[in-house]
């Protein structure tokens, strides 16, 4: 670290000088323009190349057994170019995994491929994607899927219930898009100005998607208890009981994300006081699943057991909710 001091010049304007082998080696001379961004926690960023594009980020990774976690591992790093290349043939089996893995990033493509290579690039452009935007998005998949699931439990529908089911691979994808996104961000305090972000913001808005993508991850769970309760009766009594868990759940994962994109902190408080109501109506529930058969008593408790998670994870969502960074 090189210490320097604070100067003024007569009309009360604060400067200080530029270590000059930095101005000579960013090409830095009298009258050139720089930009100044002033970080949330008050730094000040000297930016001698904010007009200037940067360089594609390309990365070459060998075929292994973690041919799969290498490309989405690199994708979420932010390469834009992405090449699996060897000295021998690129295998069926390697290039089946390697598109399986396209599947489940946004925006990467295979732009050539050959016996020995295969080059993906990434072709969304970060300054276009607005975390929110994303958020949302994923926010209202889950959504979905969790309301569904429910439904096609309470109605015994197979075909909706694997109809949730497939959607999990779209909130899997959004997920990894917004990782991508906010890692580009904090590496790119510009981008962080563009799309009105603060780096600072970034970890919630990770935690937020990541809590969202475990609650699709709960609803796919529960879409699969629906299936296994095919042709099964529920009592009218049960039935009535887990709707009603259902929307109280519902409501706290819906306020929940709302507060959170809000900044409604009265709103995000409020999602914590569902919680007696919720444990009332679980012993309910689980009192009246002794007139089913064991399996189905067991299935039901922990399909009760997968509502709750999704519940917490409301909360954890709420509890990220802060005012606006000043």
């Amino acid at each position: 670290m090189e210490l320097r001091k604070v100067q003024m010049t007569r009309g009360g304007t604060f400067f200080v000088t530029l270590p000059k082998e930095w101005a000579i080696s960013n090409g830095i001379s009298r009258g050139s323009v720089v930009a100044s961004l002033i970080t949330p926690d008050g730094k000040l960023i000297i930016d001698p190349k904010y007009q200037v594009e940067p360089a594609p980020k390309a990365v070459v990774i060998k075929p292994s057994p973690f041919l799969n976690r290498e490309i989405i591992s690199k994708y979420l790093l932010g390469y834009d170019i992405i090449s699996v290349e060897t000295k021998d043939r690129i295998t069926p089996e390697q290039r089946d995994i390697i598109k399986r893995a396209l599947s489940r990033l946004v925006g990467l493509e295979i732009i050539e491929e050959n016996y020995g290579k295969i080059v993906m690039q990434c072709l969304l452009e970060p300054s276009a994607l607005s975390p929110e935007k994303i958020l949302r998005r994923e926010h209202l998949i889950t959504s979905s899927m969790y309301r569904d699931a429910v439904t096609a439990l309470l109605d015994r529908d197979v075909q909706l219930a694997k109809n949730v089911i497939a959607r999990d691979n779209e909130v899997d994808r959004l997920y990894f898009l917004l990782v991508r996104v906010l890692r580009t961000i904090i590496q790119n305090p510009g981008l962080s100005e563009k799309l009105d972000i603060h780096p600072i913001d970034c970890l919630d808005y990770r935690l937020v998607a990541s809590l969202i993508e475990t609650i699709a991850d709960l609803s796919l769970q529960i879409a699969e208890y629906a299936i296994k309760f095919e042709g099964l009766e529920l009592s009218s009594e049960i039935s009535k009981a887990l709707y009603d868990l259902y929307k109280i759940i519902h409501e706290a994962y819906e306020n929940a994300v709302t507060s959170f994109l809000s900044r409604n902190i009265s709103l995000a408080e409020s999602i914590r006081d569902k919680e007696p109501l919720i444990k009332e109506l679980s012993r309910k529930i689980e009192s009246l699943s002794d007139t089913l058969p064991m399996e189905r008593t067991q299935n039901l408790i922990t399909v009760l057991f997968l509502l709750s998670r999704i519940y917490d994870n409301s909360v954890d969502i709420s509890d990220l909710t802060t005012s606006k960074y000043p």
